[in-house]
């Protein structure tokens, strides 16, 4: 059995969530949020990959409901280029679309305070949009 961690980045103008997978590739847990506003998050996010000793990060690349991509996607792939150059990690990018949507009502339905669901749901959104990554993995080995 291979074990391959994955690291999930939900990006954000200001915030970006980061999740991490178990070591078996199954389960996404939130992991942090890292504030862009305190500096480059690029040595960080190379922390966490060695810490975890990450194999492929999943970037969340939002898209219009048609599936066209603009300015964000771009800031996403752009994003993508340069942790695949701080981490060497293999880079792929996921469809975001609702995950931010799906980690705020999970939240709310958790009875979150909203000052704590502002610090929480970057890094559930990650979560989201990796366990979906790891979803579509799992489905396409059987």
């Amino acid at each position: 059995m291979i074990l391959a961690r994955h690291l999930g980045i939900d990006p954000g103008e200001r915030r970006i969530g980061i999740a991490l997978s178990d070591p078996l590739g199954i389960i996404a847990q939130p992991h942090v949020v890292l504030d862009m506003r305190r500096g480059p998050v690029l040595d960080e996010i190379h922390a966490i990959c060695v810490e975890y000793a990450v194999e492929t990060i999943v970037i969340g690349l939002p898209t219009s409901l048609s599936g066209v991509e603009g300015s964000a996607a771009e800031r996403a792939r752009v994003l993508g280029d340069e942790v695949a150059g701080a981490t060497g990690c293999e880079v792929v990018f996921f469809d975001e679309r609702f995950t931010t949507v799906q980690a705020e009502a999970a939240l709310l339905e958790g009875g979150m305070r909203r000052r704590e669901r502002r610090e929480t749901v970057d890094k559930v959104a990650a979560a989201v949009m990796l366990q979906g990554y790891l979803d579509g993995r799992a489905a396409n080995d059987t």
